[in-house]
């Protein structure tokens, strides 16, 4: 999935940021961006059939002899959000959920594998907190929750960044070092104001 969002940033230009969980992404087009004319059902038929020939191209990549069982299809919206405040909201809520389910998740088949059937571990799980979760992982399991990788307790954000890429001169034949903004997927807190601060650019207001 992220490497379908590289490859889909790396073809539109005009995307900023993109941000994925589990089987869902967001790609973020700035209110300047005159992309298509900003006609929304060019945009978002180009960035979901995008997503979907580069998962196909690049499956063998991940999964080598495993072949797909049937062709991925996404579906597909655009939203238009009035100010930078509201969008850093919904990527706050993104991430949010990402963590919420996660931790769910995590806990959930941990409690399997030990040995209870699915059923009974939605039902030991039911009406439980957060606290509660962390504690069933630490406590029975030896697992603290923050040590989890982030890139599955936080996401994936994917930016340009500045990358020092190695090419052959087609002339020379020597090699040629450049700094190219490379799409590029972080796994970091995009809820706090350090992200936004630490990259200005991303907003316009």
């Amino acid at each position: 999935m992220n490497r379908c969002a590289i490859e889909v940033m790396g073809d539109i230009g005009d995307i900023i940021l993109a941000y994925g969980q589990s089987d869902e992404y967001s790609f973020i087009i700035p209110k300047s961006s005159s992309l298509f004319s900003r006609r929304s059902s060019k945009i978002s038929s180009t960035i979901v059939s995008l997503f979907a020939s580069n998962y196909v191209m690049h499956w063998s990549e991940y999964f080598g002899d495993s072949k797909l069982q049937y062709a991925p299809c996404f579906d597909s919206r655009i939203v238009c959000y009035p100010n930078d405040k509201i969008l850093k909201d919904y990527l706050s809520w993104r991430q949010a959920d990402c963590h919420i389910n996660n931790l769910y998740n995590t806990t959930f088949w941990a409690l399997v594998k030990s040995g209870l059937s699915e059923t009974a571990a939605e039902n030991r799980l039911m009406g439980t907190f957060a606290k509660d979760k962390n504690e069933i992982l630490f406590t029975e399991f030896g697992i603290n929750y923050n040590n989890i990788e982030p890139i599955y307790r936080k996401g994936s954000t994917i930016i340009r960044k500045m990358t020092e890429v190695t090419s052959i001169s087609p002339n020379t034949g020597e090699e040629v070092k450049r700094i190219k903004l490379i799409p590029t997927a972080i796994y970091v807190d995009i809820i706090g104001e350090g992200f936004w601060q630490e990259h200005p650019e991303l907003l316009e207001e």
